[in-house]
């Protein structure tokens, strides 16, 4: 089960939206859906929790790229929803490496084709790390410090990002 609710700076507080992440497959589709819900090309923040594992933040600031901040990648990785969030950039990897090579492929004829190893499912347990991944200082400037963000439980993280915006009215009625 998952969450997700866009938060639009507007001048008169924060607007909030739920959303549905259906027909977003990439990390592109996200941040149009934000910038299309933007008032005059404001900030807007893209939350996302999965099933109390791990909370994503999606920050969209005008026609800037997009920043991100995953609590916890390995986690968010065995999630379609985290997919779209964790880049190649975002977790320092070339365009294309999915941390798998052919050697890594079953290809031994097996009748289920499942790997033997519980590494092997997600490729490589080096190519997403455990913890957190991205811009840990994304929501400094409004309000959320890096070591605060970085110490939120996935749990209730997000309603405690609203609670520091001063929008957790507006994210509890989209909830």
């Amino acid at each position: 089960m998952y969450f997700a609710a866009l938060l639009a700076r507007t001048e008169d507080g924060w607007e909030a939206s739920d959303t549905e992440l259906d027909d977003v497959e990439t990390l592109s589709d996200l941040t149009d859906l934000a910038r299309d819900a933007s008032v005059d090309e404001d900030t807007v923040l893209v939350l996302i929790e999965q099933e109390d594992a791990w909370f994503g933040v999606v920050r969209v600031d005008g026609e800037e790229d997009p920043r991100i901040y995953v609590s916890d990648a390995s986690a968010a990785a065995r999630s379609s929803y985290g997919e779209i969030l964790l880049t190649d950039e975002l977790l320092g990897r070339e365009p294309g490496d999915d941390g798998a090579d052919l050697d890594s492929l079953d290809l031994d004829g097996t009748e289920d084709g499942e790997p033997e190893d519980d590494d092997d499912a997600t490729g490589s347990d080096t190519a997403v790390p455990h913890g957190p991944v991205g811009d840990s200082e994304i929501l400094d400037d409004l309000g959320v410090g890096e070591k605060e963000l970085r110490a939120l439980d996935a749990d209730d993280a997000l309603s405690s990002i609203a609670e520091a915006l001063g929008a957790s009215e507006v994210l509890e009625t989209v909830r």
